[in-house]
């Protein structure tokens, strides 16, 4: 029994971890909106509130989702190390390029409130370099990484069924579309931020908000958490 509420413990953080990244995420674009359609922002263009708040999301989005990882190891672990390692590495990826955008994003609010009495030209080109980070950052980050995730994790979900296969399935179906229309934008097919980029995104976010739901309601199937073997000591040479 204990070991059976240690793993609901963890599935129930990570579902609740998982469920944080879409409060913390929803927002966001709306938040940042006043510097990411407005080149003159630096120069004193709206307000600076929702953007802080705005990177400041990101930072708890970012967090979260590496938590949900380390949350999900010591049971992803039992069925495969690989994927275990995998998903945790990828999820870390993704979070510390959102934080780079994050910090990229407070940067030009700095440039705005401590330097806005300098050369409008230095500004814009500063203001522009640190918000084309922030949109390759956006990309890379919540663009491609989320195609990764889904397939180290759902590969295991699925496989040994600790949720219902449906809610898997929808990550492995969403992350080849995800990663094409993240390519798609690389090379200017499409915005990232359009009527057929959301499309294409839509089912793996299905996936992470099902999943997030399950996690947090029902827990994990069919699993019990274990204690970790020992490592073999190595031998001393004589």
């Amino acid at each position: 029994m204990k070991t059976m509420d240690t793993t609901r413990k963890l599935a129930l953080a990570a579902g609740l971890l998982y469920l944080l990244t879409f409060v913390a995420s929803i927002p966001t674009l709306a938040l940042k909106a006043p510097v990411v359609d407005h080149v003159t922002f630096v120069l004193g263009h709206g307000g600076t509130t929702g953007v802080v708040w705005g990177g400041f999301l990101d930072f708890v989005c970012a967090v979260a989702g590496i938590g949900t990882a380390v949350a999900l190891y010591p049971i992803t672990r039992r069925y495969s190390r690989t994927s275990a390692i995998g998903f945790l590495a990828s999820r870390t990826v993704e979070g510390a390029i959102l934080v780079v955008g994050a910090i990229s994003l407070l940067s030009i609010v700095t440039l705005r409130n401590d330097f806005n009495g300098g050369d409008r030209s230095s500004l814009l080109t500063a203001g522009r370099s640190l918000l084309a980070m922030h949109d390759w950052s956006f990309l890379f980050g919540p663009g491609f990484m989320p195609a990764f995730n889904a397939l180290f994790l759902a590969t295991v979900m699925y496989r040994f069924r600790l949720v219902p296969r449906v809610i898997p399935l929808l990550g492995l179906i969403g992350a080849p579309l995800l990663f094409a229309s993240s390519t798609a934008t690389v090379f200017g097919l499409h915005a990232q931020v359009s009527g057929s980029a959301f499309l294409l995104a839509l089912p793996i976010a299905v996936w992470e908000l099902s999943l997030g739901v399950y996690l947090t309601v029902k827990g994990v199937q069919g699993t019990t958490l274990g204690v970790d073997p020992p490592l073999a000591a190595p031998a001393l040479a004589a």
